[in-house]
């Protein structure tokens, strides 16, 4: 669970100053002078863990750490402040973590890998220039290889209303109904060969992942494990 090595941590911070428009303050602790700092990358670096949401999701739930400190802010300032420079950086954490539980068995090894982000509303992608977790997955897959591929399948429908304060029932109910699939899902993520993966960028109460995972299921698409940057 120590440091992720000195050239793993060079590529993010390389990859999150890719962009010269990009303010240089560590992205995770507001340090200046650097979009990401060694000491935030810590926090990608550590073993993934295990989540229990108050909603079965139909699948294992894990994330890189808990929704506090640099994890947090991150996340935050990756979607509400246009810190899009972020995303390789914690889509980086996603990939590391996915081998990790490839190697300890969680997920089997050695199949083609889709990573389908989690719905979101398409106002809220367009007010953010994107979909922040859809862009965190492209990131991931680099890393991860020529059999890893993104599959935006999922999106929320207008109706819904922010989930932000809702409980765990409250949250179940606003998304009865409201997360739908944008296309059918291509042959891959219905194929034996193929481990899909469900992706967000906080888990809550695990509504969204268990409205997700039972609409794909529906279309014949099995779910292996939901990961997420960050759980509650």
């Amino acid at each position: 669970m120590g440091a992720i090595g000195p050239v793993r941590t060079l590529r993010r911070i390389a990859a999150a100053v890719g962009d010269l428009a990009v303010p240089l303050l560590c992205g995770g602790c507001g340090r200046p002078d650097t979009p990401w700092c060694p000491t935030c990358d810590r926090c990608l670096s550590d073993v993934p863990r295990a989540l229990t949401p108050r909603v079965e999701t139909g699948a294992p739930v894990w994330a890189l750490g808990r929704y506090d400190g640099p994890l947090r802010a991150s996340v935050l300032a990756l979607k509400e402040h246009g810190r899009t420079d972020l995303a390789p950086v914690l889509g980086g954490g996603l990939a590391d973590a996915l081998i990790t539980l490839a190697r300890w068995g969680d997920l089997p090894a050695g199949r083609r890998m889709l990573l389908v982000p989690a719905p979101t509303r398409a106002a809220a992608a367009r007010r953010r220039g994107g979909d922040p977790v859809t862009a965190m997955c492209a990131s991931a897959v680099r890393g991860l290889g020529p059999r890893a591929a993104v599959a935006p399948l999922l999106v929320t429908a207008a109706s819904a209303r922010d989930s932000a304060g809702l409980g765990a029932g409250a949250r179940a109910a606003n998304l009865a109904g409201a997360v739908r699939l944008t296309r059918t899902p291509p042959s891959a993520a219905t194929s034996s060969d193929s481990i899909v993966v469900l992706v967000d960028d906080v888990v809550t109460t695990g509504a969204t992942a268990a409205a997700s995972t039972r609409l794909l299921a529906r279309a014949g698409v099995e779910v292996a494990a939901v990961l997420a940057v960050a759980g509650v």
